[in-house]
């Protein structure tokens, strides 16, 4: 079984493009959940453009009576309100992610000549706090061994490139298998869990599932753009039937 995580900043952009409390992320969240989600994921930017610090608090208290069946991931670039917000939270898990400025969403993993020092201490400081720790990576080898060395727990593989080689098919989708497996292999070799997100949806998702030590996948603009049609339920029914894990 593949975990799912839902990520559900685009409800926060929804509500905060016009203002006030609608539509809820708690109640997004509770949606997630009572549909059987095991998992999901929040990522406080700096900038507050969708998720802000006081969501991240709602969710938490939203989920800790079902903390038992129910990751709850905080993803974010180790900024120090991040690492104070993680450490006063504590998650299930912890995703590091590199932001780059004017950025729309995440467009790569952390390159593998990223200085190891602050980054090592980070994941020392939430591993002291009993979070686990994911570092978003390209799959490629220096930056899983890099990961490895920081002291990781996980990588999640950035998908982008699968998604388009997904769509193009043929050749293209052989390299980019051929490629996400070699990274899922060496990542286990090296102790580390393997999560993925970026564009996988339910049409490219039972492809990439036939990869080898998927642990997890984060997934919330497709998962939240169909919900718009089909709602919630119905489209975590979807992806659960996918993952195994219904």
């Amino acid at each position: 079984m593949v975990r799912l995580s839902v990520n559900v900043n685009k409800v926060a952009t929804l509500r905060n493009s016009r203002g006030g409390a609608v539509p809820s992320v708690v109640e997004a969240v509770q949606a997630c959940v009572a549909a059987g989600a095991p998992g999901i994921t929040v990522h406080p930017r700096a900038d507050e453009r969708h998720i802000r610090p006081d969501d991240v608090y709602d969710v938490a208290s939203a989920l800790e009576p079902v903390r038992d069946r129910v990751e709850y991931n905080i993803e974010g670039d180790p900024r120090p309100d991040l690492i104070e917000l993680v450490e006063k939270v504590r998650p299930d898990q912890c995703t590091l992610v590199p932001v780059r400025p004017g950025e729309l969403t995440s467009e790569a993993g952390w390159p593998a000549d990223t200085p190891k020092g602050e980054l090592a201490e980070t994941i020392q400081r939430f591993h002291d706090a009993g979070v686990r720790v994911s570092v978003f990576v390209d799959p490629e080898p220096a930056p899983i061994d890099w990961a490895a060395e920081l002291g990781a727990d996980r990588v999640e593989l950035y998908t982008e490139p699968y998604a388009r080689a997904f769509e193009q098919g043929g050749d293209a989708l052989g390299a980019q298998l051929d490629r996400y497996r070699d990274a899922a292999v060496l990542a286990a070799n090296n102790g580390l869990g393997v999560n993925a997100g970026h564009d996988l949806d339910l049409a490219n998702l039972p492809t990439f599932l036939t990869l080898p030590h998927i642990d997890e996948v984060s997934i919330g603009h497709a998962l939240m753009a169909r919900a718009v049609f089909v709602g919630l339920a119905s489209v975590i029914a979807e992806y659960l039937q996918i993952t195994g894990s219904r």
